[in-house]
């Protein structure tokens, strides 16, 4: 593997941006991210996929459904991003609001 394969390490904050990634790697890369927030402590977090055509937050939304540790995923309010936005609560991984420690 060269260089530029290799995996970027990105801070983990409460949003992700998604329009640096290629439209083939966005599942894999919001599955991890959340993976990782809701490990984190996060109990919600925002992914930016742009409003365009709608094709990404189709995609985001669908894959969303399929998780079954998020409690629930809705457009952003307009200050947030609007429908170009998807807000996205996360269950808690000891199921009392917080993770487990190490």
């Amino acid at each position: 593997m060269d260089q530029g394969d290799a995996p970027v390490e990105l801070p983990l904050e409460d949003s992700l941006d998604l329009h640096s990634f290629a439209p083939r790697d966005i599942p894999d890369v919001v599955e991890e991210y959340l993976k990782a927030a809701r490990a984190a402590g996060f109990a919600e977090v925002r992914l930016i996929h742009g409003r365009g055509q709608g094709v990404q937050r189709a995609r985001i939304h669908a894959l969303l459904a399929r998780l079954q540790w998020v409690v629930r995923a809705y457009d952003a309010p307009p200050d947030r991003g609007g429908w170009g936005a998807t807000v996205v609560v996360l269950e808690p991984v000891d199921g009392e609001g917080t993770t487990s420690p190490g």
